[in-house]
């Protein structure tokens, strides 16, 4: 046990690659024939539909796993989300100390205002899933709560003396950020599918554990040499923004309403 609590500490990529190529066929591929929880007209409905896709995503293209790896479009997930865990991972880190400073409460204190994000968050994440699947729009939803995060994070810093304000705009960027996490991981599929999307999803999610590291060390390099939260508050916003930024750039249609869109009258 602890020779593989070892392993995952020091190879987390190696074992983020290994963890999406081992579980995406049964999560993706075999849900339908394997959900004996479902009554069988809904088990025959969910294969017939995981089938679908996989053979319009495959008309459309058939990646081996090198095109998916060399994927302009993989790429910039990863260097998106990568952006998105440099900020992440660094606020989640560093916000007990953020919260001190702003408001002066005692540890139980601190600790109680940090569920209002988890709360915001678990919303977030059920609110904006749900209306993408509704609506099948992914890029905003994905770009959208990060905008909406890096903005709360930017007004946090006119707003740090204002104990009100700079408690609030910290609180909210800190749960707004957990929205986008459906919409983005609903995207990669999108384009590519089986052993592809196994590489695809380990690549992006390897990636950005990178950012996961580099993240909490600029904060810290930040706060002592600047002696202020300030500057950690304009990082932490301006990777949120440049990752939204990437994710707007991408062009990803939905692989059912491309074939249905090509298909003539």
């Amino acid at each position: 046990m602890v020779a593989g609590r070892m392993a995952l500490a020091f190879h987390p990529g190696r074992y983020s690659c290994h963890y999406s190529w081992d579980h995406y066929d049964l999560l993706f591929n075999r849900l339908a024939l394997a959900g004996r929880w479902l009554p069988d007209d809904e088990r025959d409905w969910l294969a017939n539909e995981l089938q679908t896709e996989l053979q319009t995503k495959k008309k459309i293209r058939d990646h081996t796993i090198t095109q998916a790896l060399c994927d302009r479009r993989v790429l910039l997930f990863a260097a998106a989300f990568f952006l998105v865990l440099s900020g992440a991972l660094g606020n989640i880190y560093w916000i007990p100390t953020f919260v001190k400073r702003l408001s002066g409460f005692s540890d139980r204190g601190v600790t109680t205002l940090l569920i209002i994000p988890a709360l915001i968050g678990i919303a977030g994440m059920l609110i904006n899933g749900w209306h993408s699947d509704k609506t099948t729009e992914r890029r905003l939803h994905t770009a959208i709560p990060l905008l909406v995060a890096g903005s709360m994070y930017a007004l946090l810093i006119p707003a740090r003396h204002n104990f009100a304000l700079a408690i609030s705009f910290l609180l909210l960027g800190s749960g707004f950020y957990y929205a986008f996490l459906p919409a983005f991981w609903s995207m990669p599929t999108m384009i590519l599918s089986e052993s592809a999307a196994a590489a695809g999803v380990g690549l992006i999610n390897s990636t950005a554990q990178i950012g996961g590291l580099a993240g909490p060390y600029v904060i810290g390099v930040l706060n002592d040499r600047t002696q202020s939260l300030t500057a950690s508050f304009g990082f932490i916003a301006l990777v949120y923004v440049a990752a939204a930024g990437l994710i707007l750039g991408l062009r990803i249609r939905d692989p059912l309403q491309a074939s249905q869109g090509s298909t003539p009258d």
